[in-house]
């Protein structure tokens, strides 16, 4: 059987921070009673929801499929490479860090670090996020303020909006602030080093567990990261961001830009698409599928020329 546009459903994740957004915006139903701050929308755990695939999961249909799922140019042994999730922070995320590919291996002996991506899809009147720890802050400093509890007295805040862009690069300290909704792409590592907890205890009454020396390691204490404003750009593709790991673009179907457009994986590598305004139709040989918003397809590698069309905001992940 071949490979086709693959409709998902999410793994979604309770969260000390989370709320319940995923369900009220996006009309996910959530299975319990507790805050869900991930829905992990393309990774090995989402779920096929369309064609004769239904059912199994996005890792399954991997190993079965290996390089015309992911391109020629990835190890199916190693995974799906990229991970696209929406984040809903109804409190303060953990101050953390991640490694890069070397520091994971060395640390962790992990295959990949976590090189991470935020774009704010919504955001309520004085969010704010942590973009790194001042310049000239010494790692020694860093550890004295995680011991006394201080360390929010280091960081750098930033106030954000619809549209806010940061590339969260391996190695800078970061965290997301209450009232935000994120789509994050990252690479498909669950590796992070949580710095500081803000004092509270996790949903099972107890501490999470801190990673101070891997995580004062790893940090980046010589540079911030600048966010990119995208909010007003009507362009008919807006690029959110372009880095060694991942692209993201934003293709806005309207009247105005045109209302179909033909995409193309070119035998070499997967997209991942996620409505988040409008409808947007998917159509790829025998499949036609309607995305709704905080829908998410992956289009396997082997696809080549597709299209989509309606009246709808799609942002479009890749490779590169």
């Amino acid at each position: 059987m071949s490979l086709y546009p693959l409709l998902l459903q999410p793994a979604l994740h309770t969260r000390v921070w989370g709320g319940r957004r995923l369900e009220t915006v996006f009309r996910k139903p959530l299975p319990t009673a507790d805050p869900y701050g991930e829905a992990w929308e393309m990774h090995d755990t989402a779920t096929i929801a369309n064609g004769a695939l239904a059912g199994r999961t996005v890792g399954d249909v991997l190993r079965d499929y290996g390089h015309a799922l992911v391109g020629p140019d990835n190890d199916p042994a190693l995974g799906v490479p990229l991970l696209v999730k929406f984040l809903d922070s109804a409190d303060w995320l953990s101050i953390q860090v991640h490694p890069n590919d070397e520091q994971a291996r060395l640390l962790d002996d992990e295959p990949r670090g976590k090189n991470e991506a935020w774009y704010v899809l919504a955001a309520e009147p004085g969010a704010r996020l942590v973009m790194g720890v001042r310049p000239g802050t010494s790692r020694a400093e860093m550890a004295e303020a995680i011991r006394t509890n201080s360390l929010e007295r280091l960081v750098v805040y930033a106030d954000v909006s619809v549209g806010d862009v940061l590339f969260v690069q391996a190695g800078t300290v970061h965290a997301l602030g209450p009232g935000l909704l994120i789509y994050e792409i990252q690479q498909s590592s669950d590796l992070t080093y949580r710095l500081y907890d803000w004092g509270r205890l996790g949903l099972d009454g107890q501490p999470r567990t801190l990673h101070v020396e891997k995580g004062i390691t790893v940090s980046n204490l010589d540079a911030l990261p600048v966010i990119r404003r995208t909010a007003g750009d009507q362009k008919p593709v807006v690029e959110i961001v372009h880095t060694p790991f991942f692209t993201t673009w934003l293709h806005q179907l309207n009247p105005r830009n045109g209302q179909r457009i033909t995409l193309d994986t070119e035998n070499r590598r997967f997209d991942i698409l996620t409505c988040i305004e409008g409808e947007a139709v998917l159509a790829a040989g025998d499949t036609t599928f309607t995305m709704q918003p905080g829908q998410t397809a992956l289009v396997p590698a082997s696809q080549g020329e597709y299209t989509l069309s309606g009246i709808a905001r799609v942002l479009r992940s890749f490779e590169g």
